[in-house]
C-alpha cells in the first residue's frame, strides 16, 4: 500500500531508507522547537502556546507536503522570517504580535492568490538574482545579531547625548527631552551565561565541522545539560521530561486580522511575502533537484502543489499561533540520507507532533543554548554572498545597501527596500534600464511612495 501510494519503487527507494530519511530531517530541524519560542517569546508570546503551534504547524503542514505533494521536503516556521515578525514588527514598530499575526495570515492569502494566478514564477523571474542573494546574506546578519544579543556576547545599551544635558538645565529640565543614542560594545564575557553561549557556538561548530547529524539539535542539548551542571539552568521541583500537552495555553484564533489591514501595516505585509516568496521558491527547488525529481524536459512534476501547500500553511501558522511557516533547507539531510518521496516528510511530520509531549524539556532550554543555533544560521546563510558580482557596482551596491541595511537599521524590511530602489536608479543612470524586469521598477515605485507617505 504504502509503495504504490508513495511510488517507492518507481523512485528506487523503500519503507526503511524513508523512515531512515525523515528521522535524519527531524533531527535537523528539531532547533525550531526551542528556538521560535524563545524568538516569538521576545515579542511577548507565551512560550508554551508557540511550543505548541510550532509543533503542530510543522507536523501538519508536513504530512500535507508528503500526502497530497508525494515530496520528501518538510516545513516548520522559518528563521529570518520569525525575527522580523518579533524584533522589528512586534518591538521595533510596537505593533501587538495579535497584530503581528494578521499580516502574517493576509500574507499567506496574497501568496495563495499569487500561486493560483502564477504571478509568483513572474516575480521570481523578474527580481535580480544579485538581490536574491543580498536579502538572503542581509537576513542571516539580523539574525546574527539577535542572536549575539540573546547570548550576552554583545551588548546593546542606550547612552545619553552629553549635549543635552545643557539644554534640559537652560529650561530648568522641564521642557527639553533628553535623547539618548546606542551603543553597541563586547558583553561581559567573564558571566557564566555568556560563556556557555559561547561554549554551545563552539561546540555546534565543531559537530558541524564533523559532519554530526542534528548538529544544532545536539548543541542545544548539551548546552543545556552543561547549564543545569553549572547552576545557571533551574530545574524545577517535580519535573518530568515527558507531559501531556497544556493546550489551555494556547494563540489559537488570536490574530488581528482588521488591524493588520490598517495602511501602516501593508509594507509588513509586503515584506513577509517578498521575502517568503524568494526564499520557498529558491529552498523548493533546489531540493527538488536534489532529490532527483525533476523530469527529462527540465521541469518538475507536483511543484505547483507543493507551492500551493506551503503557502496555505503560512496562514495556517499564523491561525494557530506562529510566524511564517516555510520550506526548510534542512530537508536536504534526509534527502541526502535516501528520502525520495512523501514519506520522508510524514515520517517527519508525525515526529514534530510526538515532541509536543516532550514539552517540559524545552522550557528549560535557556537563551544561552539556543542564541548559539541563531549565530550559526546566520552564518551559513552568508554562503550567498559569492554569487553577487561587487565589481559591477550597479550590481554590488544595491546588494551591499540591501545587506548593510537590515541589521544596522534593524529592519529586514528596509534592506529589502533599499535594494528595489537603487538596483533600477543606477541600471537606469548607466543606460542599462532594459536589462531591469518592469516588475522591479513597479516595486520600486510602490517602496518609495511607501516611504513618502510614511514621512508624512
Amino acid at each position: 500500500m504504502l509503495d504504490k501510494y508513495f511510488a517507492l519503487t518507481a523512485r528506487k527507494t523503500d519503507v526503511k531508507t524513508e523512515v531512515v530519511a525523515g528521522i535524519t530531517t527531524f533531527m535537523t530541524m528539531a532547533y525550531i522547537l526551542f528556538v521560535n519560542p524563545s524568538v516569538l517569546g521576545s515579542a511577548g508570546m507565551d512560550k508554551n502556546a508557540v511550543l505548541i503551534a510550532t509543533a503542530i504547524g510543522a507536523g501538519l503542514v508536513t504530512m500535507a507536503m508528503g500526502i497530497f505533494v508525494n515530496y520528501p521536503i518538510s516545513l516548520a516556521p522559518g528563521m529570518g522570517l520569525n525575527a522580523f515578525y518579533a524584533f522589528t514588527v512586534v518591538i521595533g514598530m510596537g505593533v501587538s504580535w495579535q497584530v503581528a499575526l494578521g499580516a502574517v495570515f493576509i500574507s499567506g492569502l496574497i501568496f495563495i492568490l499569487l500561486t493560483v494566478t502564477q504571478v509568483r514564477q513572474l516575480l521570481v523571474e523578474g527580481i535580480p538574482i544579485s538581490l536574491k542573494n543580498a536579502i538572503s546574506v542581509g537576513i542571516g546578519l539580523f539574525i546574527t545579531i539577535i542572536g549575539l544579543k540573546l547570548s550576552g556576547i554583545m551588548s546593546i545599551r542606550l547612552s545619553l547625548i552629553p549635549s543635552t544635558i545643557e539644554k534640559v538645565i537652560a529650561t530648568n529640565g522641564h521642557t527639553t527631552p533628553l535623547s539618548f543614542e546606542t551603543i553597541i560594545e563586547m558583553g561581559k564575557l567573564a558571566d557564566k551565561d555568556v560563556l556557555l553561549s559561547v561554549f554551545g557556538l563552539i561546540f555546534i561548530g565543531v559537530l558541524m565541522a564533523w559532519r554530526v547529524k542534528g548538529a544544532m539539535l545536539w548543541g542545544i542539548l548539551v548546552t543545556t545539560i552543561l547549564g543545569i551542571v553549572l547552576g545557571t539552568v533551574k530545574i524545577p521541583a517535580g519535573f518530568s521530561p515527558v507531559a501531556m500537552p497544556n493546550f489551555s495555553q494556547n494563540a489559537f484564533l488570536q490574530l488581528d486580522i482588521p488591524g493588520a489591514l490598517s495602511m501602516g501595516l501593508m509594507t509588513i505585509i509586503f515584506t513577509f511575502t517578498f521575502v517568503e516568496l524568494f526564499d520557498t521558491m529558491g529552498s523548493l527547488v533546489g531540493m527538488a533537484t536534489k532529490a532527483g525529481l525533476m523530469d527529462e524536459k527540465g521541469k518538475f512534476p507536483g511543484i505547483g502543489k507543493a507551492m500551493l501547500v506551503d503557502a496555505a500553511g503560512v496562514s495556517f501558522g499564523a491561525l494557530i499561533g506562529t510566524s511564517t511557516i516555510t520550506a526548510y533547507v534542512e530537508s536536504t539531510a534526509g534527502i541526502g540520507a535516501g528520502g525520495r518521496t512523501g514519506l520522508t516528510a510524514v515520517v517527519c511530520g508525525l515526529l514534530f507532533l510526538v515532541a509536543l509531549f516532550f514539552s517540559p524539556i524545552v522550557g528549560l532550554i535557556p537563551d544561552a543554548a539556543t542564541a548559539p543555533a541563531l549565530i550559526i544560521v546566520g552564518a551559513l546563510m552568508m554562503e550567498s554572498i559569492r554569487n553577487i558580482d561587487f565589481s559591477d557596482i550597479t550590481e554590488g551596491l544595491p546588494a551591499f545597501l540591501t545587506i548593510a541595511a537590515m541589521p544596522f537599521t534593524y529592519s529586514i524590511a528596509n534592506g529589502v527596500s533599499a535594494g528595489l530602489v537603487f538596483y533600477p536608479l543606477l541600471k537606469l543612470v548607466s543606460g542599462r534600464g532594459r536589462d531591469v524586469h518592469w516588475i522591479v521598477y513597479v516595486l520600486a515605485i510602490l517602496v518609495v511612495a511607501r516611504y513618502v507617505f510614511l514621512a508624512e
